[in-house]
């Protein structure tokens, strides 16, 4: 009877297929310890092809006593089996998300726990990639988990190709106050199409696209944009009022000086690579989107979209650049104190909710908020988001920036009057 048993417990533990010894080690203990990683791990690819749990945690943790020595994953982990999407990943944005977040200017005014911690900002800038020095000094602080980023999109341990293709993979962090793009896709025609295709009631080869099929095309993981994150670019538009749009928020992000010269932090914007900086990285950018289109849409439909988004762009622009100037204005007329800490003599759209006055948050909101969902809308295909929930909201956040101005000034006028 014990050796019926016996033969039992071997059977259970080597259900997946012939396993590595370590594996089989690791299954007895996590079964009970982390019984869901198991459970994915088993379901993987990695187990039908016997990559055991000593290929990405190391061999050094055998028990209790030594769980300090398991090795967290990192890119180059990953990359010993997949060179290829590796290398591809990391000349595309997701590689510098970790990079272009400590880049922000009040990065470090939020509570750790929001970046390190990675239950805000982090939670999703854990995508990029981090320096060995970086890693080093996360674990040191406790934090040492969210150093693999490719879990970030298939997640750990299942680790599923079929799982990353989804258009939900992207949810979590492409949704909410400046990047709804999860909003725009599953409400927009395109996304509404796929998601009845996964509930069966469009027939699997229904014409519907994901996210993937238009930014990760044919599993390239070099994720970019032609318009980049923030929707700035160089060259300037050819357009007169475009260009002294652009320069004006290009001002207010702290890239060009009162001048329009460079500053110090465009070399930080060109590090995390969020915008297009170049005539022909736009352009490569821009033809590998109409190349998406064009496997479902004609040539001349899919130039028309990206041109109207463009358009929308450009009128959002003009209206975003307006509000600067105004809050400008009282910079330099003494009725709004510029914090000594900004760039130049411009707001500076980068300090987000850290901005000190209810007029500076409103801009705030007005450029990272409104704008985006304005030109993003357009370029989702989704009406409503770019109407309602752009458009019209630049339009609403315009008029109350004018009056906050006006009032200021109203108040100095009494104020000079009584002196």
């Amino acid at each position: 009877m014990r050796r019926m048993i016996s033969l039992l417990v071997v059977v259970a533990l080597t259900a997946v297929g012939s396993l590595l010894a370590d594996a089989k080690v690791c299954i007895g203990c996590h079964k009970n310890i982390t019984p869901g990683a198991v459970s994915d791990w088993k379901m993987s690819k990695h187990a039908e092809n016997e990559v055991g749990c000593d290929v990405c945690h190391g061999d050094e943790h055998k028990s209790k006593a030594t769980v300090d020595k398991v090795h967290i994953p990192t890119p180059d982990t990953c990359a010993d089996c997949h060179e290829e999407k590796v290398a591809q990943y990391r000349k595309g944005k997701h590689a510098l998300g970790w990079a272009s977040m400590k880049a922000m200017p009040t990065t470090h005014h939020n509570p750790m726990v929001l970046i390190d911690g990675q239950k805000g900002c982090g939670g999703c800038h854990k995508v990029g990639e981090k320096s060995v020095e970086e890693i080093k000094r996360l674990k040191a602080d406790g934090h040492k988990y969210g150093t693999a980023a490719c879990d970030s999109c298939h997640t750990r341990h299942s680790f599923s190709v079929k799982e990353a293709k989804q258009p939900q993979a992207c949810q979590t962090c492409h949704m909410g106050f400046d990047h709804p793009q999860w909003e725009m896709y599953s409400s927009s025609k395109h996304g509404v199409r796929y998601l009845l295709k996964q509930n069966g009631t469009l027939p699997e080869g229904a014409v519907a696209p994901t996210c993937q099929d238009c930014h990760m095309q044919d599993g390239d993981h070099e994720v970019r944009t032609a318009w980049g994150f923030l929707a700035v670019r160089l060259p300037l538009p050819e357009d007169k009022q475009w260009a002294a749009d652009q320069t004006t928020i290009l001002q207010a992000l702290g890239v060009l000086d009162p001048a329009g010269k460079p500053t110090a932090r465009l070399d930080v914007v060109k590090a995390a690579d969020v915008a297009r900086l170049t005539q022909e990285d736009f352009d490569r950018e821009r033809n590998k989107m109409l190349k998406a289109c064009r496997q479902c849409h004609s040539p001349g439909f899919a130039k028309e979209q990206m041109a109207k988004g463009d358009e929308i762009l450009r009128e959002a622009d003009h209206l975003t650049a307006e509000a600067i100037r105004v809050v400008t204005g009282l910079y330099q007329d003494g009725l709004l104190e510029k914090p000594a800490g900004y760039a130049n003599a411009f707001p500076d759209l980068l300090t987000f909710h850290d901005a000190p006055t209810v007029i500076e948050q409103k801009l705030f909101v007005m450029f990272l908020k409104h704008r985006m969902r304005a030109f993003q809308g357009a370029f989702h295909n989704n009406p409503d988001y770019a109407l309602w929930y752009g458009w019209s909201e630049l339009k609403r956040d315009l008029t109350e920036i004018r009056e906050l101005s006006a009032e200021l000034r109203r108040i100095n006028r009494i104020q000079d009057k009584e002196l």
